[in-house]
């Protein structure tokens, strides 16, 4: 943890949910953060925690990876606020189930785009920040939806699709970063238990036994190792559990 002493994180998805708890662990390890989402008043309340907590103030930033304008105004707003980004967490998603009636046509082409689209667009906007960093990282948090012959279980199809084209992306990225500075890791996460730092169901999670289902502290430590390892090394680390995993 003290390897990220200092170390500007990005994290998109950061008002609720996997997005919170990356927030407030990468705060506790002593990161300056900047937070993205769709919604401002969930940004501030955990901007507001964090700093209840006795964490630096962190930079709210308005963004809907489904809209390619607000990406760009997103990329500019944290280019003003910041000299550099050490660690962009590609978190924000967007969820579609299945279900027996036809999908709304927005909410498809908000799944496709925020997976892919603006993840990319987010991406791109943030290398000359990255590329100002010594240390510089990009986590793709995709799904075990996104794997190869994964099951469909209940998702959506077009939340499947999304989540495979945002494996390839987080691979494209890892080939086009090859003899540079900059690490793509990509961490697939399966069905999780939603649990937050400074609960007593985060302590728990890590008294589970085997069978039983994946929490969100698993994927916050599964990032947290991955981007304290020595810079030579890159990881895509699948997630599995009998509950909720691959099969």
């Amino acid at each position: 943890m003290d390897a990220l002493q200092g170390c500007v994180a990005v994290i998109t998805g950061a008002g609720r949910g996997l997005g919170a708890a990356f927030a407030r662990t990468l705060a506790e390890a002593g990161c300056d953060l900047v937070l993205c989402g769709r919604n401002r008043a969930d940004l501030d309340g955990v901007a507001d925690a964090i700093t209840r907590n006795g964490g630096r103030p962190a930079q709210s930033v308005v963004l809907d990876l489904a809209d390619a304008a607000g990406v760009a105004r997103a990329v500019r707003e944290i280019e003003a606020a910041q000299s550099r980004v050490d660690l962009v967490v590609n978190n924000g998603a967007m969820w579609l189930e299945a279900g027996p009636e036809p999908y709304d046509a927005a909410a498809v082409v908000g799944v496709v785009n925020a997976a892919i689209t603006g993840t990319f667009l987010f991406t791109q906007g943030l290398m000359p920040l990255l590329k100002a960093s010594a240390r510089p990282d990009v986590v793709t948090i995709g799904s075990v939806s996104g794997l190869p012959n994964a099951a469909l279980q209940t998702v959506s199809v077009p939340f499947y699709a999304a989540k495979r084209g945002q494996s390839a992306l987080a691979d494209g990225f890892r080939q086009t970063f090859a003899g540079t500075k900059i690490r793509s890791i990509a961490v697939h996460p399966p069905y999780l238990d939603d649990v937050h730092p400074g609960r007593p169901d985060w302590q728990e999670a890590a008294r589970r036994h085997k069978g039983q289902r994946a929490t969100t502290r698993d994927v916050v430590e599964a990032v947290l190792f991955a981007v304290t390892r020595p810079r030579h090394v890159s990881l895509d680390i699948v997630i599995d559990t009998d509950d909720g995993g691959l099969f």
